[in-house]
């Protein structure tokens, strides 16, 4: 239900961009992106309203991890991914923001002397002011980029359907969520470790798979804005906004061991920025992809181990 209703919201949100006439960056930033992450917002809402909020944190770390190094990876794997100039300097720094921004916000030992760490609602609503500045900055992009919309004739209907195919997937997402938090948590329990170490993987995995969907066919039809925007796109929507909000509606309490995590987010972020820079400028390689990749799996062997 979830991957599935997914691949149903990004198809309306899609056929809605194309009719309002967007370039295909700004759609992978934006409706591809926010709708690839709907399974990420669903699942951490329903967690932060049953007070698993172990479970959200785990969810979105996981993912923006599982986003880069997994699925950038595989899909560079597939077809090396060019990268817009744009990109580069504008989004990808972005991304990279919200992971430190995070970092700093999750540690007031920085500015205390023992505080416990975690996410207040105050930071929270840091979080969801970024995330406003990030949308500011794509609607003027919107403004200066935009394609001319469809005739009004073929809109109407083609809107309508749309609108059907959001609707009908975020019934599906909604309802698949709950299975997932409901499923996450008695697991948790009866194998007796972390809900942190079952959002980290487990979630993490499940929630980030109409991303990797979208990036593996974007990647086999070469269409690197889409493949990549998406990624980029989504780890900005899923620490600022859908972390925002988490933390808004239950403070999130981090565990020593989440410190490391939060490092190879970062270390993550960083990486992809690198990756520019080396080999051919502005391109992920195969051999980049297959570096990513190779790191995302010593990471879940070591917190598995951990956990």
């Amino acid at each position: 239900m979830l991957i599935k209703g997914a691949d149903v919201l990004v198809a309306g949100a899609s056929s809605l961009a194309r009719i309002l006439g967007v370039s295909d960056l700004l759609i992978g930033l934006t409706v591809v992106a926010f709708g690839t992450s709907a399974p990420e917002l669903c699942v951490n809402l329903l967690a932060s309203i049953k007070g698993a909020t172990a479970l959200s944190f785990g969810n979105i770390i996981g993912s923006n991890i599982a986003n880069i190094l997994l699925i950038l990876g595989i899909s560079s794997l597939i077809f090396p991914l060019e990268v817009g100039k744009n990109t580069v300097w504008r989004e990808i720094p972005f991304s990279f923001l919200a992971a430190v921004l995070l970092i700093v916000l999750a540690n007031d030992t920085f500015i205390d002397s023992n505080p416990p760490s975690r996410l207040t609602r105050i930071d929270g609503l840091v979080l969801l002011s970024f995330f406003i500045i990030f949308m500011v900055y794509l609607l003027q992009t919107a403004r200066s980029g935009a394609g001319q919309p469809m005739a009004a004739a073929t809109t109407q209907g083609s809107l309508r359907k749309a609108l059907l195919l959001i609707v009908g997937g975020l019934a599906a997402i909604t309802l698949g969520s709950k299975w997932i938090i409901d499923g996450s948590m008695r697991l948790a329990a009866d194998l007796g470790v972390s809900q942190s170490l079952i959002g980290l993987t487990l979630v993490a995995v499940g929630t980030s798979l109409p991303e990797l969907a979208t990036s593996v066919v974007a990647a086999v039809k070469k269409n690197p804005d889409i493949a990549v925007g998406n990624i980029v796109g989504s780890n900005i929507f899923n620490t600022f906004f859908i972390l925002g909000c988490s933390s808004v509606i239950c403070p999130i309490p981090l565990a020593k061991s989440c410190q490391l995590d939060l490092g190879v987010n970062i270390v993550a972020g960083f990486l992809l920025f690198v990756t520019m820079f080396t080999g051919k400028r502005r391109i992920i390689d195969r051999w980049e992809g297959g570096l990513f990749v190779a790191g995302y799996l010593a990471y879940i062997i070591y917190i598995i181990v951990r956990g």
